[in-house]
C-alpha cells in the first residue's frame, strides 16, 4: 500500500529535522549526513544504507523519537565512511554485520561521552558495542573483531539475537569498480567534515571520534610535506637565481637562462610554471586536488606567488598566468587524451625562450616514459606524483595521496 502525501511529508519533517539537529549539535555528523539522501522505504524493517542513501522502513520510524532517528542516522552514515559497505567478502555475513555494527556503535558512544542512552532503542534496549573480552569496539577495525567473535561462538550467538539489526543486504560487494574510488571520496569528506567541526568547535579537533583525528592529522602531516618541499625548492631556487638580468654566457643559445644572484631581498616569487597532467588516466578528482594543491601554495607564499598554470596530455594546452587565487579559479582544464611528458618541454623551447619558467611544478600519476634530464634545459622541476609509487629519475620529488 503506496504511503500518502500526508505521511511522505510527516516522514520528510522528521528526517530532515533530525539531521538538521545533528548538523547543529554534532557538525561533524551532521555534514556527513549532507552527502546522502534520506529516504523511507515500505519493504525495509528497520533501516539500511547502500553508501548513496540512508533508508527507513516506514513502521520502523513511525516508532523511532527523534533521538532516536538520529542514532540509526549516525550509525548508517559510519557504516559508510568506515566503508563497512564495501568489506567482507568471504566472512560469515551475520557474524562480520555484528562485527561492523560493534565498531559503529562504540565509535558514536564515544562521540557522546560514553552515554549509552544515546545507542539505546526502546524496542532494542542499549546497542551492542563491546567486544567479548569487555573492550570498546572502536579500538578495532571491523576484521579484528570479527575474528574475536568467531572464537567466541557463545558471545556472537548472543549478540545476533539480542542486537539491533539493521539492513546490510544493500551494501555493495567490495570488488565494485567503483570502490577505489568512493574509499577516497569518503575520506576526503571525513577530513573536510572534521576541518569545519573543528573551526566551529575552535580547538584542536573539537570532539572528533579516533578515526576522524587520525584522517584529519594524516592530511596536515601530508599537506605540511607537500607545502614545506614547494618553499624549499622554490626558495633554494629565487635565493640562487634572478632573471634580471638573463647570464650573458649563454646569450648565443636562443635561451636565456638566469644569472646567479645572491641577494634577492624582498622579491616576489615570480615565473613558476604549474603544468597538470589531464591525460585520460588522471580522474577529475584528482585534477581538482591539484588544483587546490596550487591554491595552497598561493596561500603559502601570502599572495607572493606568480606564475602559470597550464594542462597537458598528449599535447600543450597553453598555460595562462595568473597572479591571485580569483585568477587561478578562472582557468579551466583541458585534455583527456594520451600522456608526453617531452611536450612540456618541447612547448618551452619553443614558446617561452622569451620569458623562461624559474622552476616548472608538474602534477601527473607518473604514466608516461621520462624523457632525458639535459630537457628540462637546466630549469628545476618539481614532480607531484598523484596516487602511484611512480619515482622519477631525476628532479625533485613529492607525493599526494
Amino acid at each position: 500500500m503506496a504511503l500518502s502525501d500526508a505521511k511522505l511529508k510527516e516522514y520528510s519533517r522528521k528526517l530532515l529535522s533530525a539531521r538538521m539537529n545533528l548538523v547543529i549539535s554534532h557538525p561533524f555528523y551532521g555534514a556527513l549526513l549532507m552527502h546522502v539522501t534520506l529516504s523511507v522505504d515500505e519493504t525495509c524493517d528497520t533501516a539500511y544504507t547502500d553508501t548513496e542513501r540512508i533508508c527507513f522502513g516506514a513502521e520502523f520510524l513511525d516508532n523511532l523519537s527523534a533521538r532516536e532517528v538520529e542514532f540509526v542516522m549516525l550509525h548508517e552514515i559510519m557504516h559508510i565512511v568506515l566503508h563497512h559497505c564495501k568489506r567482507g567478502l568471504g566472512y560469515n555475513q551475520l557474524v562480520f554485520n555484528i562485527a561492523c555494527d560493534i565498531v559503529v556503535n562504540s565509535t558514536i558512544l564515544e562521540s557522546f561521552g560514553d552515554d549509552t542512552s544515546k545507542i539505546t532503542l526502546s524496542k532494542y534496549g542499549e546497542s551492542i558495542h563491546l567486544v567479548p573480552d569487555g573492550r570498546e569496539g572502536r579500538l578495532f577495525s571491523a576484521e579484528e573483531v570479527y575474528s574475536m567473535l568467531m572464537k567466541d561462538k557463545e558471545f556472537s550467538k548472543k549478540a545476533i539475537e539480542i542486537a539491533f539489526s539493521d539492513d546490510h543486504s544493500q551494501w555493495k560487494d567490495e570488488n565494485d569498480d567503483s570502490s577505489y574510488d568512493s574509499l577516497n571520496i569518503w575520506n576526503q569528506r571525513v577530513v573536510n567534515a572534521a576541518e569545519t567541526a573543528t573551526k566551529m568547535a575552535g580547538k584542536a579537533n573539537g570532539n572528533l571520534p579516533r578515526f576522524a583525528e587520525a584522517l584529519l592529522n594524516r592530511e596536515k602531516k601530508r599537506r605540511l610535506d607537500w607545502r614545506t618541499l614547494l618553499r624549499e625548492f622554490i626558495e633554494e631556487d629565487i635565493s640562487d637565481y634572478s632573471f634580471n638580468p638573463p647570464d650573458r654566457r649563454f646569450s648565443d643559445s636562443g635561451f636565456f637562462l638566469p644569472d646567479f644572484n645572491g641577494d634577492v631581498s624582498g622579491e616576489k616569487v615570480r615565473k613558476i610554471l604549474f603544468m597538470i597532467d589531464t591525460s585520460a588516466s588522471i580522474s577529475e578528482k584528482t585534477i581538482h586536488q591539484a588544483f587546490n594543491e596550487i591554491e595552497c601554495a598561493l596561500e603559502m607564499f601570502s599572495g607572493g606567488l606568480e606564475g602559470w598554470l597550464g594542462f597537458f596530455d598528449g599535447g600543450v594546452k597553453d598555460p595562462v598566468p595568473f597572479e591571485n587565487t580569483d585568477e587561478l579559479r578562472n582557468i579551466r582544464p583541458v585534455g583527456g587524451g594520451g600522456t608526453s611528458f617531452r611536450e612540456i618541454f618541447r612547448y618551452i623551447r619553443e614558446n617561452m625562450k622569451e620569458e623562461p619558467p624559474a622552476s616548472i611544478v608538474i602534477f601527473t600519476d607518473g604514466y608516461d616514459k621520462f624523457p632525458e634530464e639535459d630537457a628540462a634545459m637546466g630549469i628545476p622541476v618539481l614532480w607531484v606524483i598523484c596516487k602511484t609509487k611512480v619515482t622519477p629519475p631525476w628532479g625533485v620529488t613529492a607525493r599526494i595521496e
